[in-house]
């Protein structure tokens, strides 16, 4: 019994070994093609499949022969080892996507593979337009421009539009290039469904953007559909269905451009035209508040909107905003949008401006003007914003709060005082019930009185100058310590609210006119670190921080300018003192 298992052990382990060195003994006898579909169509790719029955090296088959009347595309190499009733038998598989280059009767020439030759097939290529043909095709690609004419940096769009009514499983469609153009994908792709030819079809859409950077007759190359679509597998079981995959390519059309250049007619000497090759361009304007209601100090926004057809956003011009003298602009950044309009691109630039005034009055904005090319009637067009005058009047609280706050004259108090307190002269109306040494006495009094007050009114008049200083100097006090509190806890809008109050009181001996507005205040002071700091403080009140609702205002520079200024008024205060009182 030992004996008889040990022999059908020893039989197995020859059979094994049998099996495993018996590699050698396989030689490559035959190579056979064959192709997924015939008649095919242009553009259209076909599967051709060569088969080697024996493993073989990946790249022991040539298909440089193919080229000549194909597009060569992906190519996917397998082996595969079975056995049958003890039998091995080995194979290798290579699957190639070809494209046919012309339609006709086309031969797929014989391929080699370790000097065994495949079967050479005879393929029938159909026009797309042939009959029967469209109804059969499964995927194809549709380019669509909006101009094949244009000039040099007019946008134009391209439409391309993918077909399929298989499943797909993966696939990439290539971007269209142009030489001598930039080329954007504008926005995300786009899928709908349509029905063709009785046919139904999944569509996804992607549009780009082409802008010529240069003139002459130009090719857009086709594009190209590269992918796997699901298959029904011809293995089943009786409890499952398998899918297959099938690499695919679908070839678009090649298309023609054709770029002018910029007409002669226009002018490029001047800096001010820029090249604007548009269908549409215009220029709109809003104000934040009617013509009538500007108040100087108050911000004024005006906002200027900016719309072409066929540029891009980055096509489009910087809106320049001229300002007379009194009035200070403080752009904001542009904002840029685009969008797709029946095939047509439009952009548009919005640019906000706050108009701050230093004084009242009216002023005159100059006119906007942009200069194009209108592509539609090849003219030279422009786009205008026509001059216009506003009326800025003073503020109302200010007047209103220096009137309140203004001192009344040092001069003017002691006289009216001396007024209020002289005699009223006495009217004697019956002599004869008082004596007349009475009448004399009162008399004498009288006239002591008068003279006390005209020596008395006379001191003070000696003493003014040193009275007003003192005054000015102590009613601005109130003022400047809550302006240094406001500056010390960076409080832009008190700061600027207490600025004209403490100047106005604090300047009051040495400038009998008013101050209204900070401008005039800068005039007045003179001073470059209390210029410098109340600019920042209206670019941050008005300018791009206060619209966008960024950064903060630190107000140590104004601080520092404010307590040089009070220290040197009342230097000059002390000064005036010494020599008006010897």
């Amino acid at each position: 019994m030992v004996n008889l298992n040990f022999i059908y052990v020893t039989k197995v382990m020859l059979f094994i070994l049998a099996t495993l060195f018996s590699q050698g003994a396989f030689a490559l006898t035959q190579v056979t093609a064959s192709v997924d579909k015939n008649p095919a169509m242009v553009n259209e790719s076909i599967v051709l499949t060569v088969i080697a029955n024996d493993d073989v090296n990946r790249n022991a088959l040539d298909t440089s022969p193919l080229k000549a009347d194909f597009i060569v595309g992906q190519t996917s190499v397998s082996s595969q080892t079975s056995m049958v009733n003890f039998k091995t038998s080995r194979t290798t598989q290579w699957q190639i996507v070809l494209i046919a280059k012309k339609a006709g009767k086309i031969t797929i020439p014989a391929l080699s593979v370790d000097n065994i030759t495949s079967n050479a097939i005879e393929l029938t290529v159909l026009e797309q337009n042939a009959a029967g043909a469209n109804n059969q095709q499964d995927i194809f690609i549709t380019s669509e421009l909006s101009a094949s004419e244009v000039y040099v940096q007019q946008l134009l769009t391209l439409t391309l539009k993918l077909h399929f009514a298989v499943e797909l499983k993966s696939g990439n469609l290539t971007e269209p290039a142009i030489p001598g153009a930039t080329i954007e994908k504008i926005g995300q792709d786009q899928q709908s469904d349509g029905i063709i030819n009785g046919k139904r079809y999944r569509i996804i859409e992607q549009t780009y953007a082409i802008t010529p950077e240069q003139s002459g007759t130009f090719e857009i190359a086709a594009p190209l559909f590269s992918g796997e679509v699901m298959m029904p597998s011809r293995r089943r079981s009786n409890f499952l269905s398998f899918a297959e995959t099938k690499p695919v390519s679908i070839l678009g059309d090649t298309m023609s451009l054709t770029v002018r250049p910029i007409p002669a007619s226009f002018n490029q000497s001047n800096s001010n035209n820029q090249w604007l090759p548009s269908e549409l361009l215009t220029l709109h304007q809003e104000w934040q508040t009617t013509h009538d209601k500007f108040t100087v100090g108050e911000p004024i926004t005006r906002t200027i909107t900016l719309t072409a057809a066929g540029l891009s956003k980055a096509q489009l011009p910087e809106i320049k905003m001229a300002t007379p003298k009194g009035l200070k602009v403080y752009p904001d950044q542009a904002q840029l949008h685009s969008n797709l309009s029946k095939e047509r691109l439009v952009s548009q630039k919005i640019q906000n401006f706050a108009i701050v005034a230093s004084k009242p009055g009216t002023y005159e904005l100059p006119a906007i003007e942009i200069t194009w090319f209108n592509t539609v009637t090849n003219k030279i067009a422009r786009a205008t914003l026509p001059a216009q005058s506003i009326t800025v009047h003073a503020s109302e609280d200010s007047n209103q709060q220096y009137t309140e706050n203004r001192a009344v004259e040092p001069s003017q108090a002691p006289l009216a005082a001396s007024k209020a307190q002289q005699p009223s002269p006495t009217i004697i109306t019956d002599s004869t019930s008082i004596n007349v040494w009475l009448v004399a006495l009162l008399t004498l009094l009288w006239l002591l009185t008068v003279l006390a007050w005209y020596f008395h009114v006379r001191a003070l008049k000696q003493r003014q100058p040193v009275e007003k200083v003192t005054t000015s100097v102590s009613n601005s006090g109130q003022y400047y310590l809550k302006l240094l509190a406001a500056c010390k806890q960076n409080n832009a809008k008190l700061a600027l609210e207490l600025l004209l109050p403490w100047l106005n009181q604090l300047l009051y001996s040495s400038n009998q006119q008013k101050i209204t507005d900070l401008a005039q205040a800068q005039a007045v002071v003179k001073n470059n670190d209390f210029d410098s700091a109340t600019n920042s403080l209206l670019e941050y009140l008005y300018g791009k921080s206060a619209q966008e609702n960024k950064g903060s205002w630190q107000g140590k520079a104004l601080l520092q300018a404010i307590e040089v200024i009070n220290k040197q008024q009342h230097t000059t205060s002390s000064s005036s003192t010494v020599q008006l009182n010897p």
